[in-house]
């Protein structure tokens, strides 16, 4: 089933025009370019920490700054904060941070310029139980909540304070849970019954958003909420964010694959980055993330044409070998630039050879495929390693694999009875190619392109195989000539993760003229599968980014959790810094591990505590025996 977005084309970049927002002097929305903000990390009680900090993240290029208000003393005190960022001349626009206590959000709606409020906390108490609505039970309960709203939507509008209405996936109220289930959609319908509630009363200075620690959900929400504000003729300004994102490596490319897949689709006028580190950290990734959405926004070309939004599905494929169909997808090395290819560049590649023990070790990160265009492999190659060659030094010897160019394939000459793969470009597609490959099961299509916007070209290209009911399996390919790791990381997460979020892609292959050493793009590619989780190859965690609820050292208890647990792979532990948003996002872990006081820390099993009140210097080997209690732990 093919269903129109209604809010962009998925081959052309074309934000979705939103209404103009003012938070203070910020305009958010319209032709406003989109904004960076973060949050702070301090105890909101502890001003002059907050003040720093505050400073430190609008010099790094913050244009809105976040803080938490748990309660009424918190919300109180950022009239303190507020007054000395304004007597050392700075006037950047302060959020206030709501969940579950709707007095907090009426004193600092009085204060500052923006408040957000969690639709899934603001008016309810999460006891994670499905209950039975009638229609009757349901309006009685929207009452319920609009009584507890109004009061806010009062200030807000005699204050010309903006009211941010975020979802997190995690901490959906037991009421949309009931009706919707854990899903995007019951996401959207949490903030828009807060939505309609503000409409009635004529309040219309407000800004959404989705967030969720799963990239897939989140992308799926977002696009569910133009949807559903097209049909009721809303536009208001959208926030985005993947929440609960990490720290280092992993945080950086879920985050710029989650929110560069919707600045690409349209979606997005402001956007947070959330690290487990510092707040400044997370203005420079924000910062790649819109330079290069800047860099090829210019370089679409139309197609109107659309895949399903709202539903991840993979693209149907025949299985070859170990590429295509159920399979997760294949990595790719390029070693066509190296003359002679040595012991040490497999062992960057995941292959360590053991001479003792004539033995290769094999990681879980280990390359699938090797491409040497038309060198030599001069010793013997781990088992699972497959080689690919150019086609005419494949003919001379018949190893490996051949990779063929779309006119050496349309000439009908000799072929591998196990794998063909055929490097075809948007150019390269006509009813002849199509036909013939529609027709063909032993080949694997290798997608490239030399459009700087690639993902427009590689998109345009699935959406021709699927209307012509190609089913071999694609891997995706793209070379860059970058020198910094980083931009790198950033730009590759956008090209190839909007892809697998979609379900399009059955391999990965990354090249990069700038003799990157292959060991880091090997990781990247594996990292990028992983985010996107069509590949799992190592431990996953969703920590979120620190801030004033926090009562233990977030940073250095994810570092210490990681290094105790980085080789359980495919596990996904939670590690939360206050109840907030902890028990629900355990539904989408494996195991939690959430502050509950000073020091203090309870453990979950998914959504259920299992422990509580722990000593945070006995809590990691408390979480260590949870897990092998339930059988999940091997030693290292």
């Amino acid at each position: 089933m093919n269903i129109n977005m209604d809010c962009s084309d998925l081959t052309k970049i074309s934000r979705f025009k939103t209404r103009e927002v003012f938070v203070g002097d910020i305009g958010i929305g319209a032709d406003n370019p989109i904004r960076l903000q973060s949050m702070t990390t301090t105890d909101t009680m502890d001003t002059n920490s907050s003040v720093e900090q505050i400073v430190r993240m609008i010099q790094s290029g913050c244009e809105i700054v976040r803080l938490t208000a748990p309660s009424i003393k918190e919300a109180k005190n950022l009239y303190e904060i507020k007054n000395k960022l304004l007597q050392k001349g700075y006037t950047t626009p302060l959020v206030a941070d709501i969940h579950f206590t709707p007095n907090a959000a009426l004193e600092a709606a009085k204060i500052v310029e923006k408040v957000r409020i969690n639709p899934g906390n603001f008016s309810d108490r999460k006891k994670f139980k499905i209950y039975q609505y009638s229609t009757k039970s349901y309006l009685e309960e929207l009452k319920r909540i609009e009584e507890k709203f109004f009061p806010l939507i009062d200030i807000c509008k005699k204050n010309k304070t903006v009211l941010r209405i975020g979802t997190n996936h995690g901490s959906l109220s037991d009421r949309i849970m009931s009706q919707y289930g854990d899903t995007p959609m019951g996401m959207v319908e949490s903030a828009l019954e807060f939505v309609r509630i503000c409409e009635k009363y004529a309040y219309h200075d407000i800004i959404l958003s989705m967030k969720s620690s799963n990239p897939i959900i989140m992308v799926q929400a977002y696009r569910m909420l133009v949807h559903k504000m097209k049909q009721e003729n809303m536009n208001y300004p959208i926030h985005l964010g993947v929440t609960e994102a990490g720290e280092g490596d992993d945080a950086r490319i879920k985050s710029a694959l989650g929110i560069g897949s919707l600045l690409v689709d349209g979606i997005g006028d402001t956007i947070r980055v959330s690290l487990t580190e510092p707040p400044e950290n997370e203005i420079p990734v924000g910062k790649q993330i819109l330079s290069y959405i800047k860099q090829i926004e210019k370089h679409s070309i139309i197609l109107k044409e659309s895949i399903n939004p709202f539903i991840f599905s993979r693209r149907k494929t025949y299985n070859i070998t170990n590429i295509g169909h159920t399979n997760a997808p294949v990595v790719i090395t390029d070693f066509s630039d190296k003359k002679e290819i040595t012991y040490s560049d497999l062992n960057n590649i995941g292959y360590n050879y053991s001479e003792e023990l004539d033995k290769w070790n094999i990681s879980d990160t280990a390359s699938d495929y090797i491409f040497i265009g038309d060198n030599n492999f001069n010793f013997n190659k781990p088992g699972p390693l497959k080689i690919i060659y150019n086609y005419k030094t494949w003919t001379l010897h018949e190893k490996g694999y051949p990779l063929l160019t779309v006119q050496e394939y349309l000439k009908n000459i000799k072929l591998s009875k196990e794998i063909n793969f055929i490097s075809i470009y948007l150019d390269d597609l006509s009813k002849d190619l199509l036909k013939k490959i529609s027709k063909d099961q032993s080949i694997v299509l290798i997608i490239c392109t030399n459009n700087i916007n690639s993902l427009c070209d590689h998109r345009k290209i699935f959406i021709e195989f699927i209307n012509n009911q190609v089913k071999s399996p694609v891997v995706i390919r793209k070379n860059y000539n970058i020198f910094s790791r980083e931009k790198l990381q950033i730009h590759a997460s956008i090209d190839f993760g909007a892809l697998f979020l979609d379900g399009l892609g059955d391999g990965i292959f990354i090249s990069n003229k700038r003799n990157f050493n292959n060991k880091k793009i090997n990781q990247l590619e594996f990292d990028i599968l992983q985010a996107t989780r069509t590949r799992i190859s190592k431990t996953e965690y969703i920590s979120c980014p620190s801030c004033g609820r926090t009562q233990f050292d977030l940073e250095s208890t994810t570092a210490k959790i990681r290094k105790a647990t980085s080789h359980l792979k495919g596990l996904k532990i939670g590690i939360m810094g206050c109840i907030v948003n902890g028990p629900g996002e355990m539904a989408d872990a494996d195991y939690g591990y959430v502050g509950t006081g000073k020091n203090k820390i309870s453990l979950y099993k998914k959504k259920e505590m299992v422990k509580s009140n722990i000593d945070t210097k006995d809590a990691l080997c408390e979480l260590i025996q949870l897990i092998k209690d339930h059988g999940d732990w091997v030693n290292p």
